[in-house]
């Protein structure tokens, strides 16, 4: 028997039957030609049998006699290799250190066995209770030899209550800014007591994965013991010590490993037919009320953005997400106070106990009129009070109208009440109306979320979901008045403003 030869799995140990096309772990095996050992296997069993004129031999010895003989042509030499064929997708996941516990760690994911016909960039979404801010996204990139770069996750265990803790995987391709292929998977950290030894740790880690890599690298010392009921792959380099011992006698065991790797299988998700495309992707949009009735917004800002950054309004290259302008009595004025809020001043986002907001300015955010300080994310309540900045009070003042379970509602309170409010949406997330608390200002306006890179609108009555785009006549949806439209930017009237600057400095040119 021979050792499970897959390159997608070097870390598999089962074996494999002679004759077998798959591992024990069902690794599809590459087809090689015979080796030497089959070779003179079969001779030696060709002269062990009776001799030709009592019994014919078989074609088959025939063509192993001329592939040892060197002398007659192999005109039966085996076949080419077949071509190998990929393996289920998976993600590799190395660099787990449970000695770790408490500490900042990294997990490298490597993407292995994804059909060559996928996208060349893959979106890789995590979603667990160990990673900042709950949920964190990164992108695979494939490579010019056809593989994928990895990517490396960084997260902590600090203050974190020991047991188990659920990873949720989502690697997505995307054709044309819409999610075409959608696959899955669930893995689990464990995060020790702070009091556990080594031998518990690596132990309860054993009994719950089947399939380890243990490596001791760097004159380290790994040693394995009662591995009854676990396939094991160790390995020992840089004058490493590895000691194996599966018959070792109950008692206390002292392990030494560096990292610990394994595989997910990740599983392919079927996608409705209608979600494979949106009539109008977008990350950021508009909803424009051409004539505002009592109470109404003229724009409703639409952002669909993990993390959303508010900052000074800025016609070139704005910092901030969110643009925010002070308002007087007589309108909006982009200069003056304006200026007294920072590119970058605040940052909303879903965070471990909800939407959670943090002041990364140099003037300051007042929340229901006391500063949090700089970098210490608060959560944001139903009618907090919002106000930019702390220095000088009145310059934008905003009112948390809406908790979503997939975004927060933002209601101007100051001059600028009659000109804007603002969703601000999680990508990719279902609206759940049991968690829907909101006020009477934000009850009336629709029910909004974003899939499949786009914006739609839900009708609660119905269930109806509606895509939004330029074309979609908004007045026959529930929720929408009159006169409105869907702009495809978040700032419509900048357009106009930049449009009109171009064609005067356009004029003077030609005037001159």
């Amino acid at each position: 028997m021979k050792k499970c030869s897959n390159p997608e799995h070097p870390h598999c140990t089962f074996w494999v039957l002679p004759g077998e096309t798959v591992c024990a772990g069902n690794h599809p095996q590459a087809t090689t030609a015979p080796s030497s050992y089959d070779l003179l296997t079969a001779l030696r069993s060709t002269r062990s049998e009776p001799s030709a004129t009592a019994l014919p031999r078989a074609p088959a010895h025939d063509a192993v006699l001329q592939a040892v003989n060197r002398d007659v042509p192999a005109c039966a030499a085996p076949a080419a290799p077949a071509a190998y064929q990929p393996v289920q997708a998976h993600l590799h996941i190395s660099g787990f250190d449970p000695r770790a516990a408490g500490g900042r760690q990294t997990l490298k994911m490597e993407l292995r066995g994804m059909s060559a016909a996928c996208a060349p960039q893959l979106t890789l979404r995590l979603r667990s209770d160990l990673i900042p801010r709950g949920a964190v996204q990164h992108d695979f990139l494939r490579t010019t030899r056809g593989d994928w770069r990895p990517v490396f996750v960084e997260f902590s265990s600090r203050n974190k209550e020991h047991g188990q803790y659920q990873i949720d995987v989502e690697v997505r391709s995307h054709v044309d800014g819409a999610v075409a292929q959608k696959w899955v998977c669930t893995f689990v950290i464990l995060v020790p007591r702070r009091d556990a030894t080594l031998t518990e740790i690596h132990q309860i880690f054993l009994s719950t994965h089947k399939n380890v890599r243990v490596m001791a690298d760097d004159a380290s010392i790994a040693r394995v013991t009662g591995g009854d009921g676990c396939n094991l792959d160790v390995t020992a380099r840089n004058a490493g010590i590895a000691h194996v011992d599966l018959s070792a006698p109950q008692g206390k065991i002292d392990m030494g490993f560096t990292t610990i790797a394994w595989d997910e299988e990740l599983i392919e998700v079927d996608l409705p037919a209608a979600s494979h495309c949106h009539p109008h992707p977008s990350q950021a949009a508009c909803l424009v009320n051409a004539a505002p009735e009592a109470g109404e917004q003229r724009q409703i800002r639409l952002f669909a953005l993990e993390e959303c950054m508010l900052g000074r309004f800025e016609l070139v290259d704005p910092e901030a997400d969110v643009l925010l302008s002070h308002f007087s009595p007589d309108g909006q004025d982009n200069n003056g106070l304006t200026r007294r809020l920072s590119g970058r001043h605040a940052i909303i986002r879903r965070g471990q106990q909800g939407f959670e907001i943090e002041d990364v300015s140099r003037y300051g955010v007042l929340l229901d009129g006391v500063w949090p300080g700089k970098h210490k994310p608060v959560a944001l309540r139903l009618g907090m009070r919002i106000e930019l900045s702390a220095s000088i009070k009145g310059i934008v003042v905003l009112s948390v109208t809406a908790l979503l379970a997939h975004g927060v509602i933002l209601h101007r309170i100051d001059h600028g009440a009659r000109a804007e409010c603002f969703y601000l949406l999680l990508p990719e997330a279902q609206p759940a109306p049991a968690s829907h608390l909101a006020t009477p200002q934000a009850s009336c306006l629709p029910v909004l979320f974003h899939r499949n890179g786009g914006f739609w609108h839900l009708d609660t009555a119905s269930g109806k979901e509606t895509a939004l785009a330029p074309s979609t006549a908004l007045d026959k949806l529930s929720g929408f008045a009159r006169h409105k439209r869907f702009a495809s930017e978040p700032y419509p009237e900048c357009w106009i403003i930049r449009t009109e600057g171009a064609a005067l400095c356009e004029s003077s040119a030609l005037t001159a």
